[in-house]
């Protein structure tokens, strides 16, 4: 029950973030945090990450859909094993795909916020879901590698027993 509490507390996160960039910001607004490198600036996003596949929204109303099934699914089968990292990253990447699937399907866009620039570069906006599920991939990759280091150890020790 931990995992779906900590989703819920990501997604009440994300909505009460872009609830307020909805509600006290204009479109295009901009409100400097640390100079020109990190800015809150009011954005909507009507695609996927970096604005790709525009105005497909029945399409990620469905897909989300599925992948909200699967991570739940997924999230009740290794719930119970002693690894705890892999599904707390299901818990960021569930958090997150709910919030901005909420979006999507309310208005047809996502309330993007958080903008980087380095230089002259500007990273796309972004916001809270965003960062959760960019930050859950990451873990369940490390659980990955750390699960391939965890196999590799055990194919050790059980060769070193029967040299013993």
């Amino acid at each position: 029950m931990i995992y779906f509490l900590i989703a819920l507390i990501i997604f009440l996160i994300d909505q009460g973030t872009k609830y307020l960039i909805a509600t006290q910001m204009t479109i295009g607004e901009q409100v400097p945090v640390i100079g020109n490198f990190f800015l809150i600036t009011s954005h909507r996003n009507r695609g996927a990450a970096f604005g790709i596949l525009e105005d497909q929204r029945w399409f990620f109303i469905v897909f989300t859909i599925i992948v909200v099934i699967g991570i739940v699914w997924y999230l009740q089968k290794v719930k119970r094993l002693p690894n705890k990292l892999l599904p707390i990253a299901l818990s960021l990447v569930l958090g997150g795909t709910f919030g901005n699937f909420i979006d999507r399907l309310l208005t047809g866009e996502v309330v993007d916020f958080l903008q980087f620039n380095f230089g002259s570069y500007t990273f796309p906006i972004f916001n809270v879901a965003d960062s959760c599920i960019v930050i859950g991939f990451g873990l369940i990759v490390l659980d990955s590698f750390l699960d391939v280091r965890r196999e590799k150890k055990a194919l050790g020790d059980t060769a070193m027993e029967r040299e013993d």
